[in-house]
């Protein structure tokens, strides 16, 4: 008789052991399917859920960023470019430089693509006696801001840029606006976008009067007036800010330029620092500068760049601390159930290993006199060893391919979740396949395999005596 009858009459003969054995494999494989399936899934919804913490952060730094250029416009402009011999000390103590510069630095500065910066305006500043009314007043004359376009900066020596030390704000805050539609963060050169003036441009004939000037003078909208000989008109009566800024005149840099009798000339660059996320900031700043406009020195307002670059920078710390916090829960989770795994999966095998190995020897127990009478009928004893395993072998096959299923079912039960989804169609692979059509039958092999040589090395006389 072959084998392989011999195999199938022994599997429908003794029905029960062959179901429990059966059953005992299945165990074993969709234990070891499920576990790899839940961690697998567990490892993908970390990174989406990783994933979605990054996207939250960008976008949490983009609205910050948003609402600190809303912020900005409270804070005014936060550099200051000064000619390179005017004295600091002297800076200080009159409120305005008294060196002056050609006007063509600005548009040379706007001109040259400059990134560091943005919101450049010319301005020419100065204290002067306002004889009409009796009282002194802090004139500036400025123009438009000018739009930083495409350019090559012109090259210099960055040694000629002189690195004064960071200046309290000594210039009154700015008209409210918004400092860039980008929603994003502040414009660099070369955006074509338009962006809202931090202080609009004053026409000719116009001018825009603090609140001390315009309250205590009963002035408003419209009316006229006469300044150094000259007559203008109120274009904007501005709110109170409790600085310098109210009792501060603001009339057109041409017209500043003729009353001053400084034609062609101004004697600072304002402008809105946007390298907030750099640890030299300012740095940064004279450096490019100084490369385009070598006889100009640098100052900056702390208060107000400190305060931006803080803001962005500390929520941008805050999100990737909680990015961070995340990674190392999830991580922490993973372990744990990998430890878990490491523990049960294991136990699980031995335990149906020994249960595979206990049914097998007492499948050749009550097989002993069978075996026997097959022994005196010819049968060697490597048949009578190949007749047990390949029995425990067919059954671990049929147990791993239906075990491997039931794993990934259980598993999908479990975590009905997307990422298991994708975790059950990665075990879907011929790798995984072969590797699970493999684990049955070399965990009920080698639990069979005792039960198979001691059965295989029995004294056929001494059983059919004992029988």
């Amino acid at each position: 008789m072959r084998l392989s009858v011999l195999i199938l009459n022994e599997l429908r003969h003794r029905w029960l052991n062959s179901v429990v054995s059966l059953m005992t494999a299945l165990l074993a494989v969709g234990c070891l399917t499920a576990a790899v399936a839940l961690l697998r899934e567990h490892r993908l919804a970390t990174d989406a859920i990783i994933a979605s913490k990054e996207d939250e952060t960008r976008t949490r730094l983009a609205t910050l960023a948003d609402d600190m250029r809303k912020i900005t416009k409270r804070m005014g402009f936060n550099i200051l470019i000064l000619p390179k011999d005017q004295n600091l000390g002297d800076f200080y103590a009159e409120d305005f430089a008294q060196k002056t510069m050609p006007e063509e630095y600005g548009t040379r500065l706007a001109a040259s693509g400059v990134a560091t910066i943005n919101h450049i305006l010319p301005s020419l500043q100065q204290r002067v006696r306002w004889t009409e009314r009796e009282r002194t007043i802090l004139l500036i004359g400025v123009r438009g801001e000018l739009p930083i376009t495409s350019g090559t900066p012109t090259t210099a020596n960055t040694s000629d840029a002189t690195t004064s030390t960071t200046a309290p704000s000594k210039l009154p805050p700015t008209p409210a606006a918004k400092t860039g539609d980008s929603k994003t963060g502040d414009s660099k050169a070369g955006d074509s976008k338009a962006k809202k003036p931090l202080l609009p441009s004053v026409p000719t004939g116009k001018a825009l009067l603090g609140y001390d000037l315009h309250r205590s003078l009963k002035l408003k909208v419209g009316d006229r007036f006469i300044l150094l000989e000259r007559t203008f008109t109120v274009s904007e009566c501005r709110p109170e800010k409790g600085t310098k800024d109210d009792i501060t005149l603001w009339i057109n840099l041409s017209e500043a330029q003729e009353l001053l009798n400084q034609p062609g000339r101004i004697n600072a660059i304002l402008a809105l620092e946007c390298n907030c996320a750099s640890t030299d900031r300012l740095g940064e700043v004279r450096a490019e500068v100084a490369r385009i406009l070598p006889d100009t020195q640098v100052i900056e307002y702390e208060s107000q760049a400190l305060a931006r670059a803080e803001a962005r920078n500390r929520a941008e710390a805050e999100g990737v601390a909680a990015i961070a916090a995340e990674r190392q829960q999830r991580s922490q989770l993973e372990a744990e159930k990998e430890r878990f795994a490491a523990a049960v999966v294991p136990l699980a095998l031995l335990v149906c290993g020994v249960l595979i190995g206990l049914l097998s020897w007492q499948n050749v127990r009550e097989r002993a006199v069978e075996i026997a009478i097959l022994r005196t009928l010819g049968l060697g004893t490597g048949s009578i060893l190949a007749l047990v395993l390949f029995r425990a072998a067919a059954i671990g096959l049929i147990g791993s391919l239906l075990g491997f299923a039931g794993g990934l079912l259980a598993a999908n039960l479990w975590a009905a979740t997307p990422a298991m989804s994708i975790a059950v169609r990665e075990l879907l692979t011929p790798t995984w396949l072969v590797t699970a059509t493999l684990a049955g039958p070399l965990l009920a092999v080698a639990a069979a395999w005792l039960p198979a040589l001691a059965a295989a090395q029995q004294d056929p006389a001494n059983l059919l005596r004992e029988g």
